[in-house]
């Protein structure tokens, strides 16, 4: 489990060429070291879960929802998960935390409190997304309808709605929490901040638009947070940047406006993420588990090697899952699925490389089964659950011999 010391600094920040070594950080707040994470000096390894839920769950006091949420986070703690990714952000029609542009209802916002504050009981960092890409929750649709246009795109170029999500990034890392006391950005159970959910960009210069906007709100969150690793949100897909590793995209050809090499190499990006859905994502000729593993295998790969040698900083699989929606679905497939991608991270981990942890798609309780999605995980006991999985991935992690950090000077 992740351990909190007093409150002073480790890391000096420096860079290196165009190389960041390392990120300072306050004892207590998760910072990098080149390819690493590290925690009060020392290395730190992930194994967690989603729960976009969580918010909302807590809002609802009248369906004793907070108790939901502690549920979730005590079985998660039980089986040695140490991070969680949810959202803060929900523009939607249901329980709306931003009512309209700067109206924010504070009855949601003390959901979100209680899921802070709660996360830091059970030891459990939280990744905390900022919008989302679809119109799940609102998203970047609902920004761009409140700023009176049509296009969606309109999200990352026009100066409005720009304003609208920097009002929004500002609220939030500088809410103070009604039950700590602590504001946002000073709180170390908050591993980072996502500045997106899955950004994809329609318009043919979609990744110039999107490299632009990575710039700018990255700048614009490190202006009012520096003690908060930052990442994107991206699922991982190679733009043009390095047009010759497109051919790893599922079907070799996605594009969508991200470019998870140029993308990640803004200074203020502190680490790479990558989601993984070889049901979904896959064309139908390549359905069979025989080339969803060869998939998954050179996918998550080829990122852990740009990662490695181009990046230069720590990456993260933030979304991998199996649905029982789709047909011959079983928990043993499942089960097989998540012990391949653990099984990657594992073996990045004990050599020193960049991939750092795994964060499944999602964690549920008996009581939020109304979310299901078909990728929901129970963590029930038993010797065939994915429970066992998780929790045996975690103590793998945790009881990892670390190879000694790497230490740099600069002349």
């Amino acid at each position: 489990m992740l351990k909190l010391l007093p409150c002073f600094f480790f890391l000096l920040p420096f860079l290196v060429g165009n190389n960041r070594i390392c990120v300072a950080q306050k004892a207590g707040f998760v910072g990098s070291n080149g390819t690493q994470f590290v925690l009060n000096g020392e290395r730190v390894y992930l194994n967690g879960f989603n729960a976009y839920w969580m918010m909302t769950t807590a809002a609802d006091t009248a369906s004793r929802g907070r108790a939901t949420v502690t549920t979730a986070l005590r079985q998660a703690s039980a089986v040695g998960m140490n991070v969680a990714r949810i959202w803060g952000f929900n523009e939607g029609d249901y329980i709306p935390l931003q009512i309209s542009p700067g109206s924010y209802s504070e009855d949601v916002f003390k959901g979100l409190d209680f899921v802070v504050y709660e996360a830091g009981r059970f030891k459990i960092k939280l990744i905390i997304s900022l919008v989302n890409n679809f119109e799940d929750y609102g998203g970047r649709k609902k920004y761009v309808e409140w700023a009176g246009f049509n296009e969606t795109d309109e999200f990352y170029t026009n100066s409005v709605v720009k304003e609208f999500y920097k009002n929004h990034v500002k609220t939030v890392l500088t809410r103070k929490n009604t039950i700590s006391g602590r504001i946002y950005k000073d709180d170390p159970t908050i591993f980072s901040w996502e500045l997106i959910n899955e950004p994809r960009c329609n318009d043919s210069t979609g990744s110039t638009i999107l490299q632009n906007w990575v710039k700018e709100m990255a700048a614009y969150v490190k202006s009012i947070d520096s003690n908060h690793l930052l990442e994107i949100g991206l699922e991982g897909f190679y733009g043009e940047s390095k047009p010759e590793r497109t051919v790893y995209n599922p079907g070799g050809t996605v594009l969508t406006g991200s470019d998870f090499i140029s993308n990640n190499q803004i200074p203020e990006i502190d680490f790479a993420t990558i989601h993984v859905y070889p049901d979904s994502w896959l064309p139908l000729q390549m359905s069979r588990r025989a080339e969803q593993d060869a998939f998954v295998d050179k996918w998550i790969g080829a990122h852990i090697e740009d990662s490695d040698n181009i990046i230069k900083k720590p990456l993260l699989i933030t979304e991998f899952g199996k649905s029982s929606k789709f047909p011959g679905f079983t928990l043993e497939k499942r089960n097989k699925f998540f012990k391949r991608v653990y099984d990657v991270i594992y073996d990045s981990a004990r050599t020193g490389g960049s991939c750092n942890g795994g964060i499944f798609w999602q964690l549920t309780t008996n009581r939020t089964g109304l979310l299901g999605d078909g990728y929901e995980v129970f963590m029930q006991q038993g010797p065939n659950t994915t429970a066992r999985l998780v929790a045996e991935q975690s103590s793998k992690l945790r009881n990892l011999k670390y190879p000694p950090l790497v230490t740099h000077s600069v002349e």
